[in-house]
């Protein structure tokens, strides 16, 4: 991948391959309805059940 692995200089942040990807996976999950994945936290299987028992 063409992305930078570790941040450049060390007052420069997010700019780490996985807090990029995060940041656009966030975004993404505002606006469509189909989901991308973030952190096991935010779309795990227990998130999941949790939102189909509020339904």
């Amino acid at each position: 991948m063409g992305q930078p692995k570790k941040q450049t200089s060390p007052r420069k942040t997010g700019l780490r391959r996985s807090h990029l990807r995060l940041e656009l996976a966030r975004r993404v999950n505002k606006k469509s309805p189909v989901k991308a994945f973030t952190t096991a936290k935010e779309s795990g299987k227990a998130l999941a059940k949790k939102k189909i028992a509020t339904n």
